[in-house]
């Protein structure tokens, strides 16, 4: 099977253009009238409505659901490798919008649909780079791609992974592999709100760790000086070496990974956050809600506490799972918050929309007979905009809020 070189035309179903009028990028193959189930993975598409109207350009991938991913919404733009190079140079220049590049901090490159790029990650930390693909599609031009990212940013290293759940999706390998071969044995150093922190680009989370969390790290930090911290689902330890370094009392930090807990007490000594005149900190290996109830049951009682859970709701079926769940962990945190306790808590749930979250606080407030006053309600760094045509990209809440 060849590629074509001219889009391959594929009808949708009637009246089911509007979203993709509207910019939406994302075609599943129930939209389709035509699916394309017998063209090869990365073959250019061109999406017409049932009447044989042009809506948009985009790459199939016959094994996914997700068929079809859109990438032009003008006839007159080609896809190809030199698309793909704008689009990346774009990015990177949005990214300078806010300030020049600091080559010792870390920040993400690529937000896939928000960078108009749908199923390419890729984060910077130092001179090395974190590339994840979830469009099985792009594979076609994944050296390109690398190859592209290499030069334009003088990478010295670059991890590329596509995991497991999205190789089963995209019906394509699991990959985790060092571009060229040439490897960063060592974790790599980076500097972040005034910390130095290590990332393992091979065996980390995603590309590594999580940088849109960095600046609500700053600001929560800010409302536990001289304050007792509870950090749930606490990973490398952000939200709390955070606040300790800006005068928390103690923090207790909490995560189910022990490899997790291990790299947030590495963090601890490289920085000296152990050592006078910082509080005190400690980690506990436990699942989150077992965690919170155990302390509970024992009487225990925190100043502030963080709550800032895996992704619950991956499919807009799971959203009032994931709705239950968000308001029992919210509801075993506020009955260990005294009146005026601060609570940190987060959504990285693209489907639970920030009006849901915020109404799930209202229920645990109504519940627990408890006013919750919200201080601020922030999203994440600039680096990971929104793109107004895909809502799900507008994913992280964490909301900062006075418990009474």
């Amino acid at each position: 099977m060849t590629y074509s070189d001219t889009p391959v035309p594929l009808r949708l179903k009637p009246s089911r253009q509007f979203p993709f009028l509207a910019r939406h990028p994302w075609v599943h193959a129930h939209a389709l009238a035509e699916t394309g189930h017998n063209l090869k993975s990365g073959q250019v598409v061109d999406l017409l409505d049932f009447d044989g109207n042009w809506v948009a350009r985009g790459v199939v991938n016959p094994n996914s659901r997700l068929r079809v991913r859109l990438y032009a919404f003008d006839a007159n733009i080609e896809i190809n490798e030199h698309h793909w190079q704008s689009r990346m140079d774009a990015a990177i220049a949005r990214r300078r919008l806010t300030g020049p590049l600091n080559p010792q901090a870390a920040e993400r490159i690529v937000f896939s649909e928000s960078d108009l790029l749908s199923g390419l990650i890729v984060d910077r930390y130092a001179d090395c780079l974190g590339v994840q693909f979830t469009a099985g599609a792009l594979l076609r031009w994944q050296q390109p791609i690398l190859q592209h990212l290499k030069t334009a940013l003088s990478a010295r290293a670059i991890m590329v992974r596509v995991d497991e759940k999205t190789a089963k999706h995209e019906g394509i390998e699991p990959q985790n592999e060092w571009f060229e071969g040439v490897e960063q044995q060592d974790p790599v150093l980076y500097s972040e709100n005034g910390l130095q922190l290590a990332v393992d680009l091979h065996a980390g989370q995603k590309t590594g760790g999580y940088l849109d969390q960095r600046l609500n790290h700053l600001a929560a930090a800010q409302y536990m000086k001289g304050r007792s911290v509870l950090d749930v689902c606490c990973y490398n330890g952000g939200f709390g070496l955070v606040a300790l370094k800006e005068g928390a009392k103690s923090v207790l930090g909490i995560d189910s990974s022990q490899a997790a807990l291990d790299h947030a007490q590495e963090a601890v000594t490289r920085n000296g956050l152990g050592n006078a005149p910082h509080g005190k900190i400690s980690f506990s290996q436990g699942d989150c809600f077992d965690e919170l109830k155990r302390l509970g049951d024992e009487g225990q009682r925190f100043d502030a506490i963080v709550l800032d859970p895996p992704r619950f709701a991956g499919s807009r079926h799971q959203v009032d799972t994931a709705l239950r769940a968000y308001r029992r962990l919210n509801s075993l945190a506020v009955d260990l918050l005294p009146p005026g306790g601060v609570l940190v808590t987060c959504s990285c749930s693209g489907r639970v929309s920030r009006s849901e979250f915020l109404n799930m606080l209202l229920d645990v407030g109504r519940r627990k007979r408890r006013d919750l006053i919200v201080l601020e309600n922030r999203g994440p760094a600039a680096d990971h905009p929104c793109a107004i045509s895909c809502p799900e990209s507008d994913y992280l809440k964490c909301i900062i809020a006075e418990v009474q």
